[in-house]
């Protein structure tokens, strides 16, 4: 398959950006993806000459010398120092648009044409300066790179304005569920993927994240069809699902002494409490996320107990209802508990 003309000028600006030795112009034929397609020297030579003349006027610092002091060989190289940026001042907004790019653009997807060419060079003995190299990969987590499978499928569904249909689960060990989804955006937060939408099943504003949603993504519907309501963030919607956004509330929880380190640290005691025979301290929370909290006290079992308040309690006791029907304990005994504003045990 024949290389594009932008592509094989992206190609020539890596290659003479990844070493700062000069590169004669046969190495660089060889190296190149692009260049292989001509069929003489001749060919080559004039499509050599074009692409230096293109990059120059493109502003790139393209020089010519020799490769060495004992050599009269000319060779090409970028002048790095000349072709990169001064530092640039952005607002927030900004720089997060730029961290999102960079983020996609270190994705497996985005970054194996580059990995293919540096490796190429290599095996052509150009000698690639990998701390500075622009195709040169950075070791971030898997979780911060545009690698879920569904991110593709997703993006064009909301350009085109269509309705997604995929499976999801709710966390890594459940089950995966058919989610039927009106897309708005897809948001990054805390170095994950989210999507934004109108759950259609559930008839409600949720979010998702994209590790946790399977291949299977499906558009379907007249293209233009959905639409982002107007004065919806969705930013805000992932930052406050997460727990991050403004505070939604206060809760009183009860945790048994030497357990549950993880809410202590989340909030601060209030008072020393008996509960069914049991010293524990009492625990005022700030919610940002009542979802989020509700799994972090069930997930302590028996050793933290909802005190206030009264939905809260209730999320806890639907978890551990759903946990106890899947694992047949029967009801919620032993597998956690909650209690009244008092701190008389309901379940344990």
């Amino acid at each position: 398959m024949a290389v594009s003309k932008v592509e094989r000028l992206m190609n020539l600006v890596i290659c003479l950006l990844s070493t700062r030795q000069f590169l004669t112009a046969e190495r660089i034929r060889a190296s190149v993806a692009g260049y292989e397609d001509s069929v003489s020297d001749e060919a080559f030579g004039r499509m050599f000459e074009r692409d230096k003349n293109e990059l120059r006027d493109l502003g790139v610092p393209l020089e010519t010398g020799q490769l060495s002091r004992f050599s009269t060989t000319e060779g090409y190289r970028i002048n790095r120092d000349r072709y990169e940026l001064p530092d640039i001042d952005l607002a927030r907004d900004e720089a997060a648009a730029v961290a999102v790019a960079v983020q996609l653009w270190e994705s497996p997807e985005l970054t194996s044409a580059a990995q293919s060419a540096m490796l190429k060079l290599r095996a052509a003995g150009v000698q690639v300066d990998p701390e500075h190299s622009p195709a040169a990969v950075t070791s971030i987590p898997a979780r911060s790179r545009g690698s879920e499978p569904a991110l593709g499928k997703l993006l064009s569904a909301i350009d085109a304005g269509k309705s997604v249909r995929f499976t999801h689960r709710a966390s890594p060990t459940a089950e995966f569920r058919t989610r039927t989804v009106e897309p708005w955006a897809v948001v990054t937060h805390s170095g994950r993927w989210y999507l934004v939408g109108h759950d259609v099943d559930r008839g409600d504003v949720r979010t998702f994240r994209l590790s946790r949603i399977g291949d299977d993504v499906e558009a379907f519907g007249r293209a233009g069809s959905v639409r982002k309501p107007d004065g919806v963030d969705p930013a805000a919607v992932v930052a406050r699902a997460a727990g991050t956004g403004d505070v939604a509330g206060t809760a009183r929880v009860w945790v048994r002494d030497g357990r549950a380190e993880e809410i202590r640290r989340l909030g601060t005691a209030a008072e020393t409490r008996t509960v069914a025979g049991v010293t524990g301290t009492v625990v005022e929370l700030s919610v940002r996320s009542w979802e989020w909290v509700a799994r972090v006290v069930a997930g302590h079992g028996a050793d933290a107990i909802v005190l206030a308040p009264d939905d809260l309690r209730e999320q806890v006791i639907r978890i551990l209802t759903v946990v106890a029907d899947r694992d047949g304990v029967g009801g919620v005994s032993g597998v956690g508990g909650t209690a009244d504003r008092d701190g008389a045990v309901i379940s344990s």
